[in-house]
């Protein structure tokens, strides 16, 4: 691809898989989006007004605050494509412990990217190519009010932690019961025997 340059690209729109109440602003996650800002304004639609500015006071200025008269929502939906994916899950994940008892509806599709690459010389008869490929893209509504249970990717509110502190001791129990069991002393046992073996043949 030397002899070209990448020209525009497109990418076909995913439409939202989610039944949503009139008003439920839609955080559009990208690769280059700031957590904290996209955390700020999430907070701010969901979460009371004295509640985000106890907790994100002294911002850095990069995104305007929203009106105070602005209602609360009941619903808040997060959606991202290729790297951002991972950044709209992080974004879910910390309002849910700032905001408790969000029910999570969960959601995965693709979408094409379509990109084009121009030959940085067209008078030798290269002509332009297009190349499509495929992302992962994810939907993640979170809702004060119930949801239906019987839907795939549905998590109920509730806390986390006594789950992952477990998970964490008996990685923990696990690794040092490795280390003990034959690590250390195996390899002390073979330094000294070969010290033995020294020892005899200089007797």
């Amino acid at each position: 691809m030397e002899n070209y340059s990448k020209g525009r690209s497109t990418e076909q729109p995913s439409v939202c898989p989610f039944s949503l109440v009139p008003d439920t602003p839609e955080v559009r996650v990208k690769d280059g989006s700031k957590i904290r800002n996209l955390l700020r304004y999430a907070l701010s639609r969901i979460e009371a007004k004295s509640q985000v500015d106890k907790h994100d006071g002294g911002g850095d200025g990069e995104v305007n605050e929203d009106p105070p008269s602005r209602p609360l929502c009941r619903q808040l939906v997060f959606t991202a494509s290729g790297k951002g994916v991972s950044k709209a899950i992080t974004c879910a994940e910390v309002v849910k412990r700032r905001v408790r008892g969000l029910h999570q509806l969960t959601s995965l599709a693709s979408s094409t990217l379509t990109d084009v690459w121009d030959p940085l010389e067209p008078a030798v008869g290269l002509d332009s190519i297009t190349v499509s490929r495929k992302l992962p893209v994810i939907w993640i509504l979170l809702s004060k009010d119930p949801l239906d249970h019987s839907l795939p990717g549905y998590q109920a509110p509730g806390r986390c932690d006594n789950l992952w502190t477990r998970d964490n001791k008996e990685e923990v129990g696990a690794y040092k019961r490795k280390r003990g069991g034959g690590g250390g002393r195996g390899r002390g046992g073979g330094r000294n025997t070969g010290r033995s073996r020294d020892l005899k043949a200089s007797i």
